[in-house]
């Protein structure tokens, strides 16, 4: 190849560190001692969170303990799981593959939280079932009960579907919240009043990625001008 050689306009590792940029050093590669450089990887984002309250293994030992509850309860049913999205798909996923009998699977997209951290009481569905209720035995799936507002409403919506039943099976539940009168049939943990995010739960979409449940530090709100409820 021939004219000037090639100059790199990439900055260099010491230069974006006396620039105060929040960055990872990527890998260096075995081969010829070259550095490896896709990108620049962001800070972690298990930086933010302060507390775990549920570990993964802690998770994973529960959900497989309430897949085998609903498994032998509901032998010989017709099933209907009702995931409500966002916050519950990572535990309906893990859920649905300790279940061991046949059953179908469904989505709901209701709100209530908006950009706030704390349930509104008003209900709305955006995304409703693609499977009829009628004559089934329906599993509400959910991340968190709290005011229980939201899956009190839920739940009476799906009862005037006439399915055979209606249950609720969550994986996190606050009673000190309690406003309306929603007793889980299957509970996972009974946590303190604290907000959480991790494992399907979020703050403004982020942290449903982590695979544990935790407290978020003070900054995560702060640089939004919002105190967590």
């Amino acid at each position: 190849m021939s004219g000037s050689p090639r100059v790199s306009t990439r900055p260099r590792w010491s230069q974006l560190r006396s620039q105060g940029n929040t960055c990872t050093r990527p890998e260096e590669s075995l081969y010829r001692g070259h550095c490896v450089v896709s990108e620049w990887l962001p800070t972690r984002v298990e930086d933010d969170i302060k507390e775990i309250l549920l570990t993964a293994e802690q998770i994973e030992s529960k959900v497989a303990q309430m897949g085998a509850a609903i498994s032998r309860d509901y032998q010989g049913k017709d099933v209907l799981l009702v995931c409500i999205l966002k916050g519950a798909m990572v535990f309906m996923a893990d859920l649905m593959r300790h279940i061991s009998i046949p059953v179908c699977i469904d989505t709901m997209a209701v709100t209530s939280y908006g950009a706030s951290t704390v349930s509104s009481g008003v209900v709305r569905v955006v995304k409703d079932l693609d499977v009829p209720a009628e004559g089934k035995h329906v599993l509400i799936v959910e991340d968190i009960v709290d005011s229980g507002l939201t899956l009190n409403y839920l739940a009476s919506n799906l009862r005037n579907r006439k399915p055979a039943s209606v249950k609720i099976c969550t994986l996190l539940d606050k009673p000190d919240r309690r406003q309306a009168p929603v007793v889980p049939d299957y509970n996972g943990f009974v946590i303190p009043d604290k907000f959480v995010v991790g494992y399907g739960l979020d703050y403004r979409e982020r942290y449903r990625n982590l695979p544990f449940v935790g407290v978020p530090k003070d900054r995560v709100w702060n640089r939004d001008g919002e105190e967590l409820a």
